[in-house]
């Protein structure tokens, strides 16, 4: 059982307590026992997975309640302990509450009320697959560099361009998808559109295959007509739309690295408690304490940076560059580390295919990659410290 303790810190609520107690009695029931399923069909996986969230009112937390959802704003401590609880589960639960909050999050903050009216009561009820498509072969970490272009055309925009690494590709109903409407440099000139997956003009090109699946691939913009109504904001307000919805949930993700990390551990500790060698448990070698010191302090400061993150930004901050960066950066980093101590202690027995630790191996790799490499995230952090340096 995965230490609770971290709910008794001044960060949280009681609701904040009721809803992680609630989850994790739901999650233990339901999602667990899709724990392992067959990774050929991941795609069935998720929508099944979205379908049982909804259904049990846990995608609330990723909407507005004005459209259905649990709180006035979307509030980051609600979600991070839904990710944390969720990967510690099941990865895929995990990645379809995600995608349902990061696909809709553009939506709740800049949409018009038709938008929101047309799109979040959907994406909360579990009957709206949501993605998010700002990632280019060319513009990854790059946002300023994206060429996707969108032309206006009387009461539509036409799109034309690739987006790749798209998560959901396939499967979403909606995709918020970045692309450049003027001829301003770099960020300035780019837009954000609501596309329905059924609009004529875009094609999954392809379906990318990753260490650990999920559905991933490559979107195909040609002649893609998207009606002005779509428009999230206005004309040039695109990077702004991403950076706001990428400030709330990227803190999230070191959220999804701790319930990693978590769960290592407990895989390890009974692992350790149960196995013998010379004689004795592997437990009683000092070196196997060591090394479970590590692993348990490791997850205790992700913690600590992830929910000081999530509280900044619900309780004293609008933005939350430089704490979210931190935490992604550091959590997705620390759980690698945990994960792999967890490996090593399982022994052989822990690089068989299908084994948990095995599995949050190659669950873990993506998360030090995606909504901001480590790399980046230390080029935020660094640029935030000489700012506030300078002032």
């Amino acid at each position: 059982m995965a230490d609770r303790s971290f709910l008794a810190w001044p960060f949280f609520e009681v609701r904040h307590r009721d809803f992680a107690d609630r989850l994790e009695d739901w999650a233990r029931r339901v999602v667990a026992p899709h724990e392992g399923e067959d990774e050929r069909d991941v795609d069935g996986t998720c929508r099944t997975l979205v379908r049982l969230l909804g259904e049990a009112g846990w995608l609330e937390a990723c909407v507005p309640a004005s459209h259905g959802g649990l709180d006035e704003r979307l509030d980051v401590r609600t979600l991070c302990l839904a990710r944390e609880i969720l990967a510690r589960h099941s990865s895929l639960a995990d990645f379809a509450f995600a995608m349902q909050g990061l696909g809709s999050g553009a939506i709740s903050l800049f949409g018009t009320p038709e938008l929101k009216a047309a799109y979040l009561p959907k994406v909360a009820a579990g009957r709206q697959v949501a993605a998010f498509a700002l990632s280019e072969p060319e513009g990854g970490s790059d946002v300023a560099a994206l060429r996707t272009s969108a032309r206006r055309d009387g009461g539509h925009f036409v799109l034309e361009g690739h987006k790749t690494w798209i998560s959901n590709a396939g499967i979403a109903d909606h995709y918020v998808v970045f692309a450049r409407t003027g001829g301003a440099p770099g960020a300035k000139g780019l837009s954000a559109f609501v596309v329905d997956a059924t609009t004529p003009g875009l094609r999954v090109a392809e379906r990318i295959e990753v260490i650990a699946p999920h559905p991933l691939g490559t979107l195909a913009f040609e002649s893609c007509r998207v009606p002005a109504s779509h428009l999230l904001g206005n004309p040039g307000d695109g990077f702004k739309i991403a950076m706001a919805t990428l400030d709330i949930f990227r803190a999230t993700v070191g959220a999804a690295a701790l319930g990693f990390a978590r769960r290592a551990l407990d895989e390890a500790v009974a692992r350790v408690g149960a196995r013998e060698a010379f004689g004795k448990k592997l437990a009683e070698f000092q070196a196997t304490q060591l090394r479970l010191a590590e692993m348990a302090t490791e997850i205790d400061a992700a913690a600590l940076l992830v929910y000081r993150a999530a509280w900044t930004k619900d309780r004293i901050a609008e933005r939350v560059t430089r704490e979210a960066a931190m935490a992604k950066m550091y959590a997705t980093e620390a759980a690698q580390r945990v994960i792999d101590s967890a490996v090593q202690l399982w022994g052989g027995l822990g690089v068989t295919r299908g084994v948990p630790v095995e599995r949050l191996y190659r669950e873990i790799r993506a998360l030090r990659i995606y909504e901001g490499t480590t790399e980046i995230q230390k080029l935020v952090i660094a640029s935030q410290v000489l700012a506030g340096a300078k002032g």
